[in-house]
């Protein structure tokens, strides 16, 4: 898995939480995130920049030659494209639609 893949999953978890919350009487501020990976950097010929960064799990193939690995620690502060914070809360505030790149939940 690409690491911008894996950002898009908290991504796309943040927005299903908030589509869950629709309804409750409590209300949670999306915070800081602190995502850790280990990641495997691989040169590619056909990649713009030539080096992408995939995440590996833990059960990385010993056949599958000589690898590095790196960790990579990353802080994201989820907002609106207003600017304004995340709420994962009652109906009305779960609307992901003023989120950079949120599809339809």
């Amino acid at each position: 898995m690409e690491l911008a893949e894996a950002v898009q999953v908290v991504r796309d978890e943040l927005l299903r939480a908030a589509a869950q919350g629709a309804g409750s009487d409590i209300a949670f501020q999306v915070g800081s995130i602190q995502l850790e990976f280990t990641v495997e950097l691989r040169k590619d010929a056909r990649v713009r920049g030539g080096i992408k960064a995939f995440v590996v799990s833990g059960e990385i193939d010993a056949g599958a030659g000589r690898t590095q690995t790196h960790r990579v620690a990353l802080t994201l502060d989820p907002r609106r494209a207003t600017g304004e914070p995340l709420l994962i809360s009652a109906e009305g505030e779960a609307d992901a639609s003023g989120l950079a790149g949120a599809g339809p939940l």
